[in-house]
């Protein structure tokens, strides 16, 4: 009887594992052939060389600088983890904005960082918040209280997502393109993306109303990005990204992994970023929308943008996290200014830019900050309110 091979034989010749090895195996067992015919046809599945790091770091713009000894330290780290970022083998270009600030361990893209790979999409350099955009409506004269009344009416904070009596109407293109999609097409996917259409989450997202400075006309923004549906094509953008890793490039780090972009996953990840761009949207533009319908009022202009998202121009992909768009080549649906919050005690920018070798045609997205929310209580500890509420009023 012939001896049957198995995974562990294929792997003890050398070979690496992954989805081929089932139908290898079936293939081979399936048939008789001579070691010589053996070889001839494994000689497809064998994989390349592993990708080494970049033995320099590629080049990056600096775009921020210190102007007291907290931001030396947060401009040291920044800078420091950038510079092991920009080892990574697909990457060719990079810039820090001047907001920037790190996340994670050494060698983590930071908020406010712009990395450019060719050909290739990595999940962990647009971050779980995929698609973190800004939204502003122009309703001219109305009354900031009135609107600001509809929107706390018709907003949802906070963790989880609508119960069936307040959820929006899910377009039938748009679940057509979830159900197309094999990163989008589970059930459970399909579920979040019904409750959470209309949901703001927590963190730094915010609605806020106010006037123009320009024009005296009342404003409302919002700034949130794909809640729970962007947040599961991450979690799955990193397993396919992992196994790449791991076939293509073991010493990169896990976190900078990549999907190729030349690849069936790739094509396919990238069609679901921009479904989950198309739902985030939506999901601006339902809360937006509710409040002119609850008072009746005419819109006169929107502007939108995202600031965590990849973007493509030709071979080249754009990793910003934290960097809003300023080139046109970047949007081309997207008309009119971009959007940069600051903070929640600053104005809201409406802004155009042109594109320089050091912003690669970004700019900052305004929220960056040196110390994370706990780290900066801490620092507070002991003071007195007066002074706590002079340092933090708006």
């Amino acid at each position: 009887m012939k001896t049957q091979i198995t995974g562990n034989d294929l792997i003890a010749l050398g070979f690496r594992q992954g989805k081929w090895m089932k139908d290898a195996i079936q293939y081979i067992n399936t048939n008789t052939l001579s070691q010589v015919e053996l070889s001839n046809y494994l000689e497809q599945f064998k994989s390349p060389d592993p990708i080494g790091l970049h033995t320099k770091s590629v080049d990056f713009a600096i775009n921020i600088k210190a102007e007291n000894e907290l931001e030396k330290d947060n401009v040291f780290k920044v800078v420091n983890s950038m510079q092991t970022l920009m080892k990574t083998p697909t990457l060719v270009g990079g810039a820090i904005m001047p907001d920037a600030c790190p996340t994670g361990p050494d060698g983590i893209i930071p908020v406010g960082g712009v990395a450019v790979a060719k050909n290739a999409i990595h999940p962990g350099m647009h971050s779980a918040d995929i698609c973190c955009s800004v939204m502003l409506t122009d309703f001219g004269k109305a009354d900031p209280k009135a609107i600001l009344d509809a929107a706390h009416a018709n907003t949802h904070f906070g963790p989880g997502g609508r119960d069936r009596d307040s959820q929006f109407r899910f377009p039938k293109e748009l679940l057509d393109a979830f159900e197309a999609n094999v990163f989008l097409k589970d059930k459970q996917m399909i579920q979040i993306a019904r409750t959470h259409l209309g949901t703001q989450g927590d963190g730094n997202h915010f609605l806020f109303v106010g006037k123009s400075k320009k024009t005296g006309n009342t404003m409302m923004i919002t700034h949130h990005g794909s809640r729970g549906p962007g947040a599961r094509l991450y979690d799955k953008g990193m397993k396919v990204a992992e196994r790449f890793r791991k076939e293509l490039s073991p010493e990169t780090m896990k976190q900078n992994a990549w999907i190729p972009f030349k690849t069936e996953e790739g094509q396919d990840y990238w069609n679901a970023l921009q479904t989950i761009r198309d739902w985030t949207k939506l999901n601006h533009e339902v809360l937006h929308n509710t409040v002119a319908e609850t008072l009746e009022i005419i819109i006169e202009n929107r502007y939108w943008n995202e600031h965590n998202f990849v973007f493509k121009d030709g071979d080249l992909f754009y990793h910003a996290k934290g960097a809003t768009p300023l080139d046109a080549k970047f949007m081309p649906d997207i008309t009119g200014p971009r959007l940069i919050p600051l903070n929640m005690s600053e104005p809201v920018l409406i802004v155009e830019g042109d594109t320089t070798a050091n912003n690669l045609g970004f700019a900052p997205h305004g929220a960056g900050r040196n110390v994370s929310r706990t780290q900066h209580r801490r620092g507070k500890t002991g003071t007195t309110m007066q002074i706590f509420k002079e340092e933090t009023r708006g």
